[in-house]
Order: C-alpha cells, then sequence, then structure tokens
C-alpha cells in the first residue's frame, strides 16, 4: 500500500501540516502502514479542530474506510464495529430497529475511533456522561504490533480514552446502545436576558434529557450572556422520513463577511426567532443533534484563513465570575463568534486527559486573524484560575505548562505512554507542541 503526500489540517483548518498519509482498507494493510513508519498517528474524520490529528514530516493512518459493523446483540445492544463507523452511520443503521447511540457529539460525521481518542460528550453529559462510560472494550494496535484487548478499568483504558491517539490505534471497539421507540424529541426553546439568567435556567435544565444555550458573544453591558436555551426530551413518536437536504458553502468567505456588524445583526436575528414567551416543537433526533451537519463545508465560513474554536469548562461557583470576563473580553475585542455555545457537564470522565468535569462549558468560534491569539491567551489564564481546563480536541495554540496544569493525571498518562510505546512513535504536531510525552515542547 502506498502513502501519498498531502497537507492536512483539522476542522478549523489551521494550522496545516504536511504528511505520508495511508487509507488502510483492512487490518493487515493498518499493521504494514504502522510496522514501517518511524513516526505515525491514526486519523479519523478530522473533525477536532487543531494540530491533534496531524502530524509533521511523519505519517498519518486513516482509519475512514476501516468502517465496517462486525456485531450487535439484540438482547443487551452490544454493538462492535470498526472504528471508522461514524455516528451517522449507526443513527441510520440501528435508530429504524429501535436503537441509538446514548452518547453523540455536535456532528455525525464523526467517527467511533474518533470518539474514543477524544472521549466526546453531548447535550446529556449530566445524565449520561461521556462517549467512554458506554464502551466495554477496544482492541489496540500498540506500536510494538501487538493487538490487545482493553477493557474497562484498565490503565490502558484510561490512558486511550481521551488520550488523543497517542497509545495505538483502534482497530474495533464494543458499545452499548440505547433502545428507543421513536426518532423525535420534543424540543423546547426560550430567550434568555443575561447571564445569570442563562446560569440559573441551565441549572434547572440539568433534569432535562437533553440541554444546549446559545450566546449572543458580542452582547455587552446589561444583556451580556444573553441568548437562547434548548432542552429535549426523547419522544415515542416516529416522523415520516425527510429527503435529505444539505446545502454546501462554495467558497471561503470573505473577511468582511465577519466583521463585528455583519456578525452583530447575524445573533440579533438569530434570538430574535424564537417568540419573547418561547415554543416547544417536534424535531427529528438528527437535526438536533448535528445541526450543522445540514450544511457541507460549514468551516468555509471562516474564511481561507481558517478559525479557531476555543472550549473551556469551569467549575459551577467559579463560572460567574469566570463566564462574566470571558464574555466580557470577547465584547472588548469584538472578537466576531457565530457559534457561542454553553452547556453543562456531569461527572468527570474516565479517561486521564478527558475533558468534561463538572460546571459549564464554553465553546466560541474565532476567525484566525493577528489579534487571535493573544484573545485566545487571555481566556486560557481566566480559564486557568477559575480552575478550569480546554478541550484539547478543539485546542491549537494552549501552553504546555497550562494543560499540566489543568490536567492532573498527565504524569499517570505519560508513564502508560513509556509502557507500551516507549520509543515515541506514535505522536502528534500537539502531542510535541504541548510535550505530552514528558519531553520538551516545541512550539
Amino acid at each position: 500500500m502506498r502513502a501519498k503526500t498531502q497537507t492536512l489540517g483539522g476542522w478549523g483548518r489551521w494550522p496545516t501540516s504536511t504528511a505520508s498519509v495511508f487509507r488502510p482498507e483492512r487490518l493487515a494493510e493498518l499493521q504494514r502502514a504502522v510496522a514501517d513508519a518511524p513516526s505515525v498517528l491514526a486519523r479519523g474524520a478530522g473533525r477536532s479542530y487543531g494540530d491533534q490529528a496531524l502530524n509533521q514530516s511523519g505519517s498519518l493512518v486513516l482509519t475512514t474506510r476501516l468502517n465496517r459493523l462486525l456485531g450487535f446483540d439484540p438482547t443487551t445492544g452490544l454493538l462492535v464495529a470498526e472504528p471508522g463507523v461514524t455516528f451517522r452511520d449507526v443513527l441510520a443503521t440501528f435508530q429504524p430497529r429501535g436503537w441509538r447511540l446514548p452518547v453523540s457529539p455536535g456532528t455525525g460525521f464523526a467517527t467511533l475511533g474518533g470518539a474514543i481518542a477524544n472521549d466526546v460528550h453531548g447535550k446529556n453529559h449530566d445524565g449520561r456522561g461521556s462517549f467512554s462510560d458506554h464502551v466495554q472494550w477496544f482492541d489496540l494496535l500498540l506500536a510494538s504490533g501487538e493487538v490487545r484487548r482493553v477493557v474497562r478499568g484498565d490503565a490502558l483504558f484510561r490512558a486511550t480514552v481521551g488520550g488523543m491517539g497517542l497509545t495505538g490505534v483502534i482497530i474495533a471497539l464494543a458499545v452499548t446502545l440505547d433502545r428507543v421507540t421513536g426518532n423525535a424529541v420534543l424540543l423546547k426553546e426560550q430567550r434568555i436576558t443575561d447571564l445569570d439568567h442563562f446560569l440559573s435556567a441551565l441549572q434547572a435544565a440539568r433534569a432535562s434529557s437533553y440541554s444546549v444555550g446559545w450566546i449572543d458573544a458580542l452582547a455587552r453591558g446589561r444583556a451580556l450572556g444573553r441568548g437562547l436555551l434548548e432542552t429535549a426530551e426523547p419522544t415515542d413518536t416516529t416522523l415520516p422520513p425527510e429527503r435529505e437536504r444539505r446545502r454546501r458553502v462554495p467558497l471561503d468567505f470573505p473577511g468582511f463577511a465577519l466583521s463585528a456588524p455583519m456578525v452583530r445583526a447575524f445573533n440579533l436575528a438569530y434570538r430574535w426567532r424564537v417568540p419573547t414567551a418561547g415554543r416547544e416543537r417536534l424535531a427529528p433526533v438528527a437535526k438536533f443533534l448535528y445541526p450543522l451537519d445540514a450544511i457541507e463545508d460549514w468551516n468555509r465560513i471562516y474564511g481561507k484563513r481558517g478559525f479557531h474554536q476555543f472550549q473551556c469548562v469551569v467549575p459551577d461557583a467559579e463560572a460567574p465570575r469566570a463566564l462574566t470576563a470571558m464574555l466580557q473580553a470577547i465584547a472588548d475585542a469584538g472578537a466576531a463568534s457565530f457559534l457561542a455555545v454553553l452547556k453543562t457537564l456531569g461527572p468527570r470522565g474516565q479517561g486521564m486527559l478527558s475533558f468534561p468535569q463538572p460546571g459549564f462549558t464554553l465553546a466560541l468560534d474565532f476567525p484566525h486573524r493577528a489579534t487571535t491569539g493573544e484573545l485566545l491567551a487571555r481566556l486560557e489564564r481566566l480559564t486557568l484560575d477559575a480552575g478550569g481546563r480546554l478541550y484539547l480536541a478543539k485546542d491549537s495554540v494552549a501552553s504546555p505548562a497550562s494543560i499540566a496544569a489543568m490536567y492532573p493525571d498527565l504524569p499517570a498518562f505519560q508513564a502508560v505512554l513509556a509502557e507500551v510505546d516507549p520509543a515515541g512513535r506514535f505522536t502528534s504536531d500537539m502531542a510535541r507542541r504541548l510535550g505530552v510525552r514528558g519531553g520538551e515542547a516545541r512550539r
């Protein structure tokens, strides 16, 4: 199997790097690609945002063609699949049969292998936890060529969950699905007036099956933190199938499309689409879980220079102060962000480097500009001061010192890497930038 030299980026399209890219279709091809590469990393659908799934001057093994469903037990709901199977694949195959994955990220194009590597969460973390809470085992191809069955409770399980692909390549996994009876949720939407209102409303919404908020990140003064709150409950309703209509962003948007006045106008219109008294309606599960999947290549909206997504979580007690300071910094900078999401998170994740911890999580997109780095550094400091952490699946600029302080289990993670990959063959641009393996970080 031949490699192809390609320059790739994450979903944010910045940064980019050049690597030898393999696309195996069978396990034997994957094993040969890994055995022959001095520096290698698995990459799924490329939906992490920064430099996590990049490996400059090394090798990348794409798992998208390792996408077979290997088995399903209808008595227990246990699905066994290859890593390249996507959330959309599982929903399309199993929801008509009365089964659904318990946890799903914000895009159905993400792969199940990538979901383990990032320990993804969804709009229901308070009640259902992270994706790894429903994974029973996975088979991991190690740097030595050994394939090891890794089960819950193993140190290698905790290192691989959220471990950014640095422990090896997942070649198969087993995850438990939920039994369901419909394909729709009852969606309730309400306007939120300010940040205090948002935090109290989200606290009350922890009892809901799903909850997520959208914030007008450019609002200031008494309107700081205003937005919309969505809560949803599964129903027994089966809506008739709809023909999938996906729009495509055909070109990179020009810079003026993301100016503060343009985004301010969009935010105002977006908020006013929900009546003052709120509303409720039935919505297909897929549209609720994956709203942006209806727009193909939506990342081009941020222009050819790409964008950064900042996502943090801060503890409940620190949230009013920390989030107020963050939103004020964003508004003062005039940083235009169409996407600004506020959610609650529940228990800590299973992995040594899992992102979730109890508190509030804020996520925003910023175009890559000369001034963006200064704003991101400010938000990073505010997160650290609040006892929070950044989501590595979204990061491209954080400092090694901050990440070490935010993730106290990093030394334990490094110890597992030293055991299963002492030569450090599985690596990435992010791992080198942050010094994740314990060596000196390279910026």
